[in-house]
C-alpha cells in the first residue's frame, strides 16, 4: 500500500510540475514580448511605446507570481524529497517607475536588463522542472 501512496505521489507531483512549467513558459514568452517592445523604446519609442512594454512586463510579472504559486505546489507536492526551490522572479517596481517618469536611454537599458535577467531565471527554472519531472517518470 505505501508503495501505491507513494506512486499516487509522485503523480500528483507530475501534474503540479506540468501546471508549474505551463506558468513558466507563459511568463517566458510575455517576458518576450516585452524585451522586443524595451527594444523599440530603446530606438526613440516615446510614452505609447513605454504603455504597451509596461502591460506586456505586468503581463509577465503575473504569469511569473502564478508560476511562483504553481512551483510552491510543486514542492509540496514532492513531499518527502528535499528540493531546494529558490526562484526570485521579480521586476523592479523602481526601474518600471523609473522608466515612465524619467525615460532616457539609461532608464530604458537598465528595464531591458531586468527583462534579461527574469528573462534567464525563467529559462533556468523551465530547465530545473524539466529535470525534476523527468526524474519523477523514471520512478513510476
Amino acid at each position: 500500500m505505501a508503495e501505491e501512496q507513494r506512486k499516487q505521489e509522485i503523480r500528483e507531483a507530475l501534474g503540479a510540475g506540468a501546471r508549474a512549467l505551463t506558468s513558466l513558459r507563459e511568463a517566458k514568452e510575455k517576458l518576450e514580448s516585452a524585451r522586443k517592445w524595451g527594444i523599440v523604446d530603446l530606438l526613440g519609442g516615446g510614452v505609447v511605446i513605454d504603455m504597451i512594454k509596461h502591460s506586456r512586463m505586468g503581463d509577465a510579472v503575473n504569469c511569473m507570481e502564478t508560476a511562483k504559486r504553481d512551483l510552491q505546489r510543486f514542492q509540496k507536492e514532492l513531499g518527502d524529497v528535499d528540493v531546494p526551490m529558490e526562484l526570485r522572479m521579480e521586476i523592479s517596481t523602481f526601474l518600471s517607475f523609473a522608466d515612465f517618469f524619467f525615460d532616457g536611454l539609461v532608464a530604458d537599458y537598465l528595464v531591458q536588463k531586468r527583462i534579461a535577467e527574469a528573462r534567464e531565471q525563467v529559462e533556468e527554472a523551465i530547465g530545473y522542472v524539466e529535470s525534476l519531472m523527468a526524474e519523477l517518470k523514471q520512478i513510476v
